[in-house]
């Protein structure tokens, strides 16, 4: 078996985490008898420096023929200020709504030995595992009209939803509860927003078809700070496009870092894999980026996009290992452990999975 992966290092720290993610995949898939085939394309910062657009047309045909796509992360400074078909994150925006991936998944859960990287107390954050639905290709990204007049002192933004786009992502969420705790809750602004009345009705209707799952409603204020005090009682997370990105970065900080958390971004074509974390500039080429997010975002893109649920899984295992041996990056090091570095990191995990697939081939 051969997987055709498009790798797009992007920008930043994004080609660091990369090279950290497809070290690991590939050893993940060697025990398998898979083999990996990718190409490197530009987008964002990387592919207006090159090219002059965030989304070459090179780039998004490679993406499109692909069995799945691997982003690093998108973000420039650089281009700070530059007007919008110029931005680094148009790039990405583009490459979603070509790729019709209408649903990002963004787990997040406690990871084992760091009950003391994040913020919360070890016993509030014991217990956290939830996971994000967002809806990926409405509301206020992509809404018409929009306009920007700094002269004039206005900027307008439109915030639209249909049916079938709340009801496609409601299936999804719906559907994963189901196979863990069996708990939706729905995140909107009803009491203020026409669009959330609409996603609250089409939910509900959604819900009808799955009565083994229980649905809540939250609006998006009561569930942020639910999640700062009570983020346990939390199984799957259903909302559109910018709740969701401000909520599962309020996931990265519980669990210790945005370094920590995937994200699968699915429709009905090529899945698109990359880390929560953004670009990072400032860390960039200094090897000290945290690639765990990276490196469980390939194991998402084995499990969900490759349909490929054991490398997956031996991913996910071989990163506890890692960090029950007491390896850190310098996001979550604690008081008397030396941190390592991304690229170090990544081949720890890497010599366990070889490990780990030797054991396997001997035996068999």
């Amino acid at each position: 078996m051969t997987l055709r992966l498009v790798v797009l290092p992007g920008d930043g720290i994004g080609p660091e985490v990369t090279r950290a993610a497809m070290e690991v995949l590939r050893a993940a898939c060697a025990p398998e008898g898979i083999d990996v085939e990718t190409t490197e394309h530009p987008i964002g910062g990387a592919a207006l420096r090159a090219t002059g657009s965030p989304l070459p047309d090179a780039t998004l045909a490679a993406c499109l023929s692909a069995d799945a796509v691997f982003l690093g992360a998108v973000g420039d400074p650089a281009f700070d200020g530059e007007p919008r078909e110029r931005k680094p994150e148009t790039g990405l925006l583009g490459l979603r709504k070509a790729l019709g991936v209408f649903a990002n998944v963004r787990p997040a859960k406690a990871v084992k030995g760091l009950a003391n990287a994040g913020p919360l107390k070890p016993e509030i954050a014991a217990g956290l595992d939830l996971v994000v639905f967002r809806e990926l290709t409405g509301g206020l990204y992509f809404g018409e009209p929009r306009s920007l007049d700094l002269a004039a002192g206005r900027a307008v933004n439109t915030l639209p939803y249909t049916r079938e786009e709340v009801e496609r992502i409601a299936e999804l969420a719906f559907r994963a509860a189901e196979g863990r705790r069996g708990l939706v809750t729905s995140v909107d602004k009803a009491n203020v927003l026409e669009t959330s009345v609409l996603w609250r009705r089409v939910v509900e209707e959604v819900a009808k078809r799955h009565p083994a799952v229980r649905l809540e409603h939250q609006y998006v204020d009561s569930c942020a700070m639910a999640l700062v005090l009570t983020p346990s009682r939390f199984d799957v997370l259903l909302t559109e496009n910018l709740f969701g990105d401000i909520l599962s970065d309020l996931a990265g900080a519980l669990v210790g870092s945005l370094g920590l958390l995937a994200s699968a971004s699915l429709g009905k074509g090529p899945g698109l894999f990359e880390p929560v974390h953004g670009s990072a500039p400032t860390l960039a080429g200094k090897d000290v980026a945290n690639p765990i997010g990276a490196i469980l975002s390939a194991a998402m893109l084995l499990c969900d996009g490759c349909g490929l649920p054991r490398p997956a899984a031996a991913i996910e295992a071989a990163v506890e290992k890692v960090l029950d041996a007491g390896l850190r990056t310098v996001d979550f090091a604690t008081e008397g452990i030396t941190p390592v570095g991304c690229s170090a990191f990544a081949t720890a995990v890497a010599a366990v999975l070889e490990a780990e697939g030797n054991a396997v081939a001997e035996l068999a």
